[in-house]
């Protein structure tokens, strides 16, 4: 788990890596500004990606917030936000 402060922008930056490798594309083909679905998300792979930013960053994002967030700029600022106010 990475505990540490990280900016949005390296959020969005491990997120489209993320993606990319389960997805078997080059991270630059995933716009972090697209819908989920656009990007060819399943709910399996949210799940996923879901799993995995628990991990690694130690906040739980459930399915419903990851919804209201559709894009990977909008979870990295909830999860940027949900970050900080554990930090501070």
């Amino acid at each position: 788990m990475d505990t540490r402060p990280t900016s949005i922008a390296d959020i969005v930056t491990w997120c489209q890596e993320y993606l990319a490798g389960q997805l078997e594309v080059p991270a630059d083909a995933i716009d972090p500004a697209a819908d989920f679905d656009r990007l060819g998300v399943d709910s399996a792979l949210a799940v996923a990606l879901l799993i995995e930013v628990e991990e690694r960053y130690g906040v739980d994002i459930s399915p419903e917030d990851l919804f209201r967030h559709p894009t990977l700029e909008a979870v990295a600022a909830y999860l940027h936000q949900q970050v900080s106010a554990d930090v501070a």
